[in-house]
């Protein structure tokens, strides 16, 4: 009940977004603007804030990238077998892919400080950190099997992107000021900590804002397979691994964290880019936004009895 309590203002937030958003208030280019003030301002700085400033002489990355990597590859293999067994069409095929791979991190980031404070939000963001470049370059390398468009290069267009994202160089503007010591320096670390501070009440708005619940469309066989492979197959998969690999418990508790989240919203605009079912990735971006209001308590307590 206690777990319910720290995150349940983290979920209002995204259903005060939803409302406002729906209710026209203030209006929707407010919105849009809203979305990109958190992409290229807000969450850089709270990015470079935390990974300046972080203890980077542990395992805590390595730790990270072998329990958060194998997952995801291993949930990627369910979504490929799935589609092949349902005989799904491509477009589908990459929806599906998507809602067992990819991660609502602002999420997350809100999850992680409600439930232990600053030293899990320091870890959360180094997940981050760990995983949009190879989400990001690995959905879209799919994209490219799944739904191969002739003279197009959807990879190396990723990863020129991923080369101008602000969240990227964020993280490696974070990094060089760690390697050199001055990621304390007085002024700008003050002023970013502030502009850090407002990102997590923001985006968790934006992204109940950019949740759909009218119109939503798509067969009940993928959005139940991707449910079931991100829900339950991605956090129990989490859950072995840091057993296994014997993770430290707070480092533990945030990859539970992380392995409970629903896809990202993010995935309806590559799904609408690259040629995939952009119908079906709302639906399954809502449909587990919902049901993760359900499922995150029940992982992040089981987390806690095995991990804390």
């Amino acid at each position: 009940m206690d777990i319910v309590i720290s995150i349940a203002p983290v979920f209002a937030l995204i259903c005060l977004g939803y409302g406002l958003r729906r209710g026209g208030i203030p209006s929707a280019e407010f919105w849009n603007l809203n979305d990109r003030l958190v992409y290229f301002l807000l969450m850089p700085a709270l990015f470079y804030v935390r990974i300046s400033t972080a203890d980077l002489s542990g395992d805590v990355v390595l730790s990270l990238a072998s329990v958060l990597y194998a997952a995801f590859f291993l949930s990627i293999g369910y979504g490929i077998v799935a589609s092949r067994l349902l005989h799904m069409s491509g477009a589908v095929a990459t929806s599906l892919l998507q809602g067992v791979g990819r991660f609502n991190t602002f999420i997350g980031l809100a999850v992680a400080e409600a439930l232990y404070g600053a030293p899990a939000l320091q870890i959360a963001v180094l997940a981050a950190v760990v995983l949009v470049p190879v989400v990001n370059l690995t959905v879209v390398g799919l994209f490219a099997v799944w739904l191969p468009r002739p003279g197009a290069r959807p990879v190396v267009a990723a990863a020129r992107g991923l080369a101008f994202n602000p969240l990227i160089l964020s993280i490696l503007a974070g990094l060089l000021a760690n390697w050199v010591g001055l990621g304390g320096l007085p002024v700008l670390h003050d002023a970013l900590s502030i502009l850090g501070a407002a990102a997590l009440p923001i985006m968790l708005l934006c992204v109940g804002a950019n949740l759909k619940l009218r119109g939503l469309s798509g067969e009940a066989g993928p959005i139940v397979v991707s449910a079931v492979g991100k829900l339950v197959l991605f956090p129990a998969l989490v859950l072995w691994l840091a057993l296994v690999l014997g993770v430290d418990p707070m480092q533990a508790q945030v990859m539970m964290i992380y392995g409970a989240l629903p896809t990202g919203v993010a995935a309806y605009t590559l799904s609408r880019q690259l040629g995939g079912d952009a119908p079906l990735m709302a639906t399954m971006i809502t449909a587990q936004a919902v049901l993760s209001f359900a499922t995150m308590p029940i992982w992040i307590a089981v987390g806690e009895a095995v991990f804390l």
